[in-house]
């Protein structure tokens, strides 16, 4: 469960670097992101988002690791990773304003600074700049999702899982094996020869 962090006193300079690489950020608008954005703490195991709710809220991970996943026929089936320096939602339930069809999940303890949806929808009509931002944001999930659509379905399980290293490097360091065998369609013992053929 979601806890404040409260006395905590941290600056939160990666989120604003990570916005100020895709856009111009004047004084006015870095005050703006810190007081819309809070920081918010969660345990390892503790839901962030659980199906079928709505997502009010966007999440860049301070410190941490998370998976997207929904249930099939009882078990989990990871859907994506994020980890450090990265946003996270259920972007279709964050967009469309409807019900979500995944869980999120933290896999680690995790630190999170958040915004609402009605808070970042202000900040994108009354700074440009961060409009400029939340475009780019978005375009670049939608690059992610559409290179995986395509090609996800007539890759071998070795290409997959050299393709999820080059986004997650070292991916087993972090992540237990059996849910990276889920994200990549295939079973554990599959897994485990692909990794032994490195």
């Amino acid at each position: 469960m979601a806890h404040f962090a409260e006395n905590f006193v941290r600056t939160m300079q990666n989120l604003l670097n990570y916005i100020a690489e895709r856009t111009f950020c004047s004084p006015e608008l870095n005050k703006a992101i810190e007081t819309s954005f809070e920081l918010v703490e969660f345990n390892k195991n503790d839901h962030v988002l659980t199906e079928g709710l709505l997502a009010h809220h966007l999440y860049f991970i301070d410190k941490g690791m998370l998976h997207n996943y929904h249930n099939n026929d009882g078990k989990k089936v990871s859907s994506w990773f994020y980890y450090e320096n990265q946003f996270v939602t259920a972007w279709s339930s964050f967009y469309t304003r409807k019900p979500s069809f995944e869980t999120i999940e933290c896999l680690e303890d995790c630190r999170l600074y958040r915004i609402s949806y009605t808070d970042y929808q202000k900040l994108i009509v009354d700074y440009p700049a961060f409009g400029n931002f939340a475009r780019t944001l978005a375009e670049e999930i939608l690059a992610i999702i559409d290179e995986f659509s395509k090609n996800w379905a007539f890759l071998s399980a070795k290409e997959k899982y050299v393709l999820l290293n080059t986004y997650f490097p070292k991916i087993e360091l972090r992540v237990k094996l059996g849910l990276i065998a889920s994200f990549l369609g295939i079973s554990q013992e599959t897994l485990s020869r692909i990794r032994a053929e490195k």
